[in-house]
């Protein structure tokens, strides 16, 4: 039996489709076998293009049709409602019966759960292919290392996420970190494979992106592939989790100094977040065409003010008071929710949309009276100037620490002082402007984590306890940050090993 490969366009629907099918694998209406797609560059790159449109797309067969779920910018999304910035004042999949409750998360036949797992090991499936095969493809060579470069960097963005999310957080004081987390297929003839340890996954992750960095792929097609400046951004995302201070300083540096991706100005940060290739500072997007979103569950349905469908209709997405009364009032962010909306200063589509105190405006869809989609930020330059704040300020360079968070905030406010706190203070003012600046874009329950913060919404003022079933605090290293391997996982795979506990 074949492997199969996900692809795009007019080439699958010529090369037909393969038979294979596990939990690295993908079977869409449009797949090819192995054998045929890595006969030329061209072809490769058909494959490259499927890993990227699957990754926003929800229908598909081995990933499960879980409701609320546009690929990987509905995970995103999912990862705020586990935090306590993001909130909505009902119940709904997000919030009593997924993630916000950490429901999802904790039961093993869970969509959710299932969801996570197989969306970026489907990715990290058809990577593998790409990895293996490329340099026997006929074509450019410079094609071939671009290529390859896409692929490392799309395994390595897939393991980041599963790492952190199936196993427990990294911890540089406590090398190596032995604690389980996913298996590691790191070929497309690998199967049925025990779990690794974290340690393990994080030095793959490290290798991959090492990799693809040193092939200096700088060319790309649009904002919704990788390219060297993106391998380098993770890079630096990927050092900051693992405590690597140099490393994120270094590599935040490299991408700051680059100057490919100025910081937007305040007219371009209040466009709606919804246009990659016109907003400066946005490195790497999910950009999904008219024929290609799914209308209804896109994630700016679910989180654009002005999208119409019922679910927005009726649960603006709000932002945590508390953390919005830290917001300077001459910050353009301020202006990004209204904690009293009315229909003068709120204006919404129709009637049917309901006003909330704090609700959110940062995303609008590209076209109002059109589908209810828009282009999802991976990744934008700002984290990066968060990032080598953090970095330098943990490691004892408050000045670069200031340096850098006085870049972004003066981009943001033309008032904006540098900061003169060290230590604790000066943490928590690059802390508050994380929170601010990359609300929404899928942060707040990885920061938790990675820094053994617990989760306390009973300090947010509005947040609504009902909407999540009454789940208000979780202790720093319970074991509910840890999500479950799928059940299906574990009866299929003998090798696996123990559930997380």
């Amino acid at each position: 039996m074949k492997k199969i490969i996900l692809l795009t366009g007019a080439l699958a629907l010529m090369l037909g489709s393969g038979c294979k099918k596990d939990y690295l694998d993908t079977e869409p209406t449009e797949s090819v076998d192995s054998g045929t797609i890595f006969t030329t560059t061209e072809n490769a790159d058909a494959a490259l293009n499927g890993i990227y449109r699957f990754m926003f797309e929800r229908t598909n067969t081995t990933t499960s049709n879980a409701q609320g779920k546009p690929g990987v910018p509905g995970i995103l999304l999912g990862v705020d409602f586990m935090g306590e910035d993001l909130g909505q004042a009902a119940a709904t999949w997000f919030t009593a019966t997924g993630e916000g409750n950490y429901l999802g998360a904790r039961t093993d036949n869970s969509a959710v759960t299932i969801y996570y797992y197989r969306t970026f090991f489907t990715m990290i499936g058809n990577a593998n292919f790409i990895i293996d095969n490329i340099d026997q493809a006929s074509g450019a060579d410079a094609d071939k290392a671009r290529i390859k470069a896409e692929a490392l960097t799309l395994r390595a963005y897939s393991y980041s996420y599963l790492v952190q999310f199936y196993g427990k957080r990294y911890d540089a004081a406590a090398k190596p970190n032995t604690q389980l987390a996913v298996p590691m297929p790191l070929s497309s003839t690998d199967s049925k494979m025990p779990r690794v340890s974290v340690e393990e996954i994080y030095a793959q992750i490290v290798k991959d992106l090492d990799a693809a960095i040193a092939l200096n792929a700088t060319s790309r097609v649009n904002k919704s592939h990788a390219n060297v400046w993106v391998s380098k951004g993770l890079r630096a995302r990927v050092a900051l989790t693992m405590q690597d201070y140099p490393n994120a300083i270094k590599y935040a540096k490299e991408v700051i100094d680059g100057k490919q991706f100025p910081l937007m100005n305040a007219a371009a940060y209040q466009t709606g977040f919804n246009n990659a290739p016109g907003l400066s500072e946005v490195m790497w997007a999910s950009m999904p065409t008219l024929d290609q979103g799914d209308t209804f569950g896109s994630y700016f349905a679910q989180i654009a003010y002005n999208a119409n469908t019922s679910y927005q209709r009726g649960n603006p997405k709000r932002i945590n008071s508390a953390l919005y009364a830290k917001i300077p009032a001459t910050d353009v962010r301020k202006k990004m929710w209204e904690p009293a909306p009315t229909a003068a200063n709120f204006s919404l589509p129709t009637t049917a949309f309901v006003r909330q105190p704090y609700m959110s405006r940062k995303f609008s869809v590209k076209d109002v009276s059109g589908p209810s989609l828009g282009d999802v930020s991976l990744m934008r330059a700002s984290e990066l100037y968060l990032i080598l704040a953090e970095a330098a300020a943990m490691s004892g360079q408050p000045t670069v620490a200031q340096d850098a968070l006085y870049e972004l905030t003066a981009a943001r406010d033309a008032s904006a002082v540098r900061s003169s706190s060290t230590g604790d203070l000066l943490l928590e003012e690059i802390d508050i402007n994380r929170r601010v600046e990359l609300w929404g874009e899928g942060f707040r329950y990885l920061d938790l984590k990675r820094k053994n913060l617990p989760l306390d919404r009973t300090v947010v003022p509005n947040y609504v306890s009902a909407s999540v079933a009454e789940t208000m605090k979780i202790p720093a290293g319970d074991p509910k940050w840890e999500f479950f391997i799928p059940r299906s996982e574990m009866e299929s795979n003998p090798n696996i090993g123990p559930q997380n506990p």
